[in-house]
């Protein structure tokens, strides 16, 4: 993967993952939510933040010591 389609596909997950930032942020302040449901998107959202750590670290240049 060129590091041009890396950025373009960090941009997409950033996008994903504040929308789930905002979809828990509104559920969360709903008394009556589905606590499973509220789970699975904070574990969706914590595996999209490992997942864009993971591409960015691969647009580091390696450095030879």
């Amino acid at each position: 993967m060129d590091p041009g389609e890396i950025v373009h596909l960090i941009a997409e997950l950033k996008e994903e993952h504040r929308d789930l930032d905002a979809a828990i942020l509104r559920l969360s302040e709903d008394p009556g939510v589905d606590q499973l449901s509220l789970r699975r998107l904070k574990k969706r959202k914590l595996k999209l933040k490992d997942w864009i750590a993971y591409l960015e670290s691969q647009l580091i240049p390696d450095l030879d010591a």
